[in-house]
């Protein structure tokens, strides 16, 4: 019999429509998890969750916003009522805006970049915690990037400082959750080829990105969620308060 290392585990994947986050779903429930795929478009959740089931796996779509506790506590409710706990969550969730001088960044763009990439990480984390900490395990992992490493190179002032707060977030959940044998990490993904850095990049400027990088490509989302699963896995169980960058050698620190 083969063994998947995620067998009989239940894993939350916010933002998993998509990109980083669908991959990481997939990559999870190739292994034996059992998977709650969020995102706030209906037909992407579901799409992911018939991909899963196709391949033999197990999965239920939430539709929901991490930016709203309401949505967020009733995520956590529905992998209790189909699964009976909750053993892995991957705050993948995230916006991105198209960089621009920050003197001209509105204030509601400004507070939509904080709600969705650190109070979504905030409202799914404080929602999980009580199971993990009854189980006395647990594995969070919180999607960042190199932009709070550094700066972003395709984002603007707003997504930087967003992702910056998440791995202070990380290291701080870390330290209040250890005792408890749970561990909370963070990577720093650097440029990637995702639909939404299509989005709000052209060809050219993601052509120049890849010039820049040593390894000489662009990251993919198959790429995160190697290094995600292995972070979610019982061979990271000594790692905890960290940030693992996932660059191609761009960013060196």
């Amino acid at each position: 019999m083969i063994h998947r290392r995620f067998d009989g585990e239940v894993a939350i994947v916010t933002g998993s429509g998509r990109g980083m986050g669908k991959a990481t779903a997939l990559t999870l429930a190739s292994q034996g998890a059992r998977v709650v795929v969020n995102d706030i478009r209906a037909e992407l959740a579901q799409q992911v969750v018939e991909e899963v089931r196709t391949a033999g796996g197990q999965a239920v779509a939430y539709v929901g916003d991490v930016s709203y506790e309401s949505d967020v506590s009733a995520m956590v409710a529905l992998a209790i009522q189909e699964y009976g706990t909750v053993d892995i969550l991957v705050n993948n969730a995230g916006i991105l805006r198209a960089t621009r001088p920050l003197e001209t960044i509105p204030l509601d763009e400004w507070e939509l970049m904080m709600a969705v990439n650190v109070t979504g990480v905030f409202l799914c984390t404080k929602a999980v915690l009580p199971v993990m900490k009854a189980n006395r395990s647990g594995k969070i992992v919180n999607i960042s990037s190199s932009a709070g490493r550094s700066t972003s190179t395709f984002g603007g002032a707003h997504y930087t400082t967003s992702k910056a707060a998440v791995l202070g977030l990380t290291r701080h959940t870390a330290r209040e959750t250890a005792p408890y044998n749970i561990n909370v990490n963070a990577i720093a993904p650097g440029s990637m080829d995702t639909e939404m850095v299509r989005e709000m990049s052209t060809p050219e400027h993601m052509e120049q990105e890849r010039q820049n990088i040593p390894l000489g490509r662009l990251g993919t989302a198959q790429d995160e969620a190697n290094l995600v699963v292995f972070l979610c896995s019982e061979e990271s169980s000594y790692i905890t308060g960290a940030t693992i960058d996932i660059n191609g050698g761009d960013l060196m620190i």
